[in-house]
């Protein structure tokens, strides 16, 4: 069942600075905070890049103040291309091909606040969602890094596609009654740059509706640096409830809704813990991004377990936090006349 997120702002993370994550951490000066400013980020967790099976220790942080977490002395861009490889992309690609009640869930929230107008979303892939809104009263346009998937999100959708960065993207000032972005801006290196943009292009009580994994999810907070949705290092930010209100706040969006769901994938997590263990005693297995197609009475063991075994883990996950997955709109608000006086 979704959590509805209506804590403050300024509320502390509940988890955000526990002491045995910070042990012997003192003395290292981490960089500022990228959205708030602030110095003091102590050290969050460490891992590995588990879905490549790769062996390089990366080194999240967390803000005290605002309470984000970001990859420390992440990749270069020029070098972020040897992390997204053909398996990831292939993956990802499946994962929007193969998920028509994704968009239809997603369409459904989008309905309760706008029906029509132009619409934008940012890192639009090969077009999944942009298609499945091809024929209704909307005005598609998309942003998309890839020259190739830009294309095929054209061909596919109908829809006006950039190649290129976002904040690049040469749309006009209040051009959109609807950008959406979907597990997207956890990837970006200049989060609040993109959302400054997003801010520019929107119409007076135009929406923003934007996904990202809960870094304060219960899967988050079992799991630790295995939990699937850390994805070293192509996840270069983390957001909580907090830091996401924030992030919109610090741009001049207002909260509409702030829910974090169940989009479990504790089979991937414990996956990435057995592969630890087989290492341990020297078995290494083939990492996940290079699995083949499971045999038919593997995927019947597998299903079994997930019927049973996970289905008693995934029970206890709210005593433990919120869902992993969090959907938020925010809206730009829409000036008023003097006459009216400030909305409220």
């Amino acid at each position: 069942m979704p959590v509805r997120i209506s804590a403050p702002l300024n509320s502390e993370p509940a988890e955000a600075l526990r002491p045995e994550e910070t042990a012997g951490q003192a003395g290292r000066d981490f960089e500022a905070c990228p959205l708030c400013g602030q110095r003091g980020a102590r050290e969050w967790l460490q891992g590995r890049d588990r879905f490549h099976g790769r062996h390089e220790k990366y080194t999240l942080v967390r803000c005290p103040t605002c309470s984000l977490v970001w990859l420390s002395d992440s990749p270069k861009p020029s070098e972020m291309h040897l992390h997204y490889t053909d398996a990831y992309h292939k993956l990802i690609s499946a994962g929007g091909e193969n998920s028509p009640v994704r968009w239809r869930e997603r369409k459904a929230t989008l309905r309760q606040y706008k029906q029509s107008g132009a619409l934008l979303d940012l890192g639009c892939s090969s077009g999944a969602f942009l298609e499945s809104l091809k024929g209704e009263p909307w005005k598609l346009y998309g942003i998309e890094m890839s020259a190739e998937g830009a294309r095929t999100a054209e061909a596919r959708s109908g829809a006006q596609v950039f190649a290129g960065d976002i904040p690049e993207a040469p749309f006009a000032p209040e051009s959109f009654d609807v950008i959406t972005c979907f597990d997207v801006l956890e990837h970006l290196y200049e989060p609040l740059r993109v959302m400054v943009k997003v801010r520019e292009w929107l119409k007076p009580d135009g929406i923003f509706y934007v996904m990202v994994p809960n870094i304060d999810s219960a899967e988050a907070r079992v799991f630790g640096t295995y939990w699937h949705g850390l994805e070293f290092p192509r996840h270069l930010f983390h957001y909580s409830p907090a830091s996401i209100r924030y992030l919109a706040r610090s741009v001049g969006l207002e909260e509409v809704s702030l829910i974090a769901g169940r989009n479990p994938a504790v089979g991937t997590s414990l996956r990435y813990v057995w592969d630890d263990i087989f290492q341990a005693v020297g078995i290494r297995r083939t990492p996940t991004a290079y699995l083949g197609t499971p045999s038919l009475p593997w995927r019947m063991a597998r299903k079994l377990v997930r019927m049973t075994v996970l289905r008693l883990i995934l029970a206890t996950f709210p005593l433990m936090g919120g869902g992993e997955s969090m959907g938020a709109i925010f809206r730009k608000g829409a000036p008023c006349s003097e006459a009216e006086g400030p909305r409220r």
